[in-house]
């Protein structure tokens, strides 16, 4: 008895410990998810840039009814272009050395640049393959120079924060040879900004949801082709990510729920006395693998 006695002090200090240990972890625990939840998101998970084509049914909770394209499409006959060997090889060396000629433009002359113009290269960029046939765009051109305006207002305010504090020293370092900042001065001066919006699902006649397949790969496809269409027209544009800008141009906009912003591009023509950055391409042993 005198011995157990002896011994509670010992353990009470034991114990004492322990639980300051335990205490001590939980709460550095605590301050590390809290930490975490202080820092200003990333920009690579923005919602609106987010790839969701793997998961198509979860873009927006609730439990309305979801239905497929159950309409038989009829088939028709088809007949491509053929060319003599000759001829393939000096039109893909034309368009090859096209397209080789396109670089980004930040300095962007504000001279009118035709309607039509603008039509058919949005035309053609509608032309792009998408999952199941779903076309699930929406290019959004913005003339209207209040718009073009706010826009920029928006996307600076945003772009400040991101170069500041979410995007890292190491990306914001690997920009500064491009000379690239906050700043975007050519929202105001092109006469034509397009906003690429990704419909991650589409509403049927009868007011149900419609899945969109890979609208993210499809969306991505016709920038592509769009992109190919401005060169084509010699337009020029810089393919912008509005990092975290999404939802309040979609609001600006008027843009409906199921619409995400994807890309945004000013276009127009260069100002006389523009620059680019004296960048090359990687060779084509570079970047093709044959089996």
């Amino acid at each position: 008895m005198a011995l157990f006695s002896s011994l509670t002090p010992v353990f009470i200090a034991i114990i004492c410990v322990l639980i300051g240990v335990i205490m001590k972890k939980t709460n550095g625990e605590k301050e590390k998810r809290d930490t975490k939840s202080k820092h200003p998101s990333r920009p690579w998970v923005d919602e609106d840039l987010k790839d969701s084509t793997d998961h198509p049914l979860e873009e927006e909770e609730g439990e309305e009814e979801w239905q497929g394209l159950e309409e038989n499409v009829a088939h028709v006959p088809f007949s491509g272009e053929r060319y003599s060997e000759a001829e393939m090889i000096k039109r893909s060396q034309t368009f090859y050395e096209l397209l080789n000629k396109r670089r980004s433009v930040r300095f962007l002359s504000d001279e009118p640049v035709p309607r039509e113009v603008i039509d058919n290269v949005i035309r053609t960029a509608g032309t792009s393959p998408s999952g199941a046939h779903t076309e699930p765009w929406t290019f959004v051109v913005v003339q209207d120079p209040y718009l073009k305006h706010k826009i920029r207002e928006i996307v600076e305010e945003e772009e400040e924060i991101n170069y500041k504090k979410r995007m890292g020293d190491r990306w914001v370092n690997d920009l500064k040879r491009l000379r690239t900042n906050w700043i975007k001065e050519y929202l105001d001066t092109a006469p034509y900004l397009i906003l690429i919006f990704k419909q991650v699902y589409g509403r049927l006649p009868n007011g149900k949801k419609k899945t969109h397949y890979y609208n993210e790969i499809s969306v991505s496809i016709a920038c592509g082709i769009l992109l190919a269409a401005l060169q084509n027209a010699g337009l020029y544009t810089v393919t912008s990510t509005p990092l975290n800008c999404g939802p309040q141009l979609r609001v600006l906009l008027q843009r409906p729920a199921n619409e995400k912003l994807l890309l945004l591009l000013p276009v127009g023509y260069p100002k006389k006395d523009a620059t680019v950055p004296a960048l090359s391409r990687k060779p084509l042993e570079d970047i093709m693998v044959v089996m």
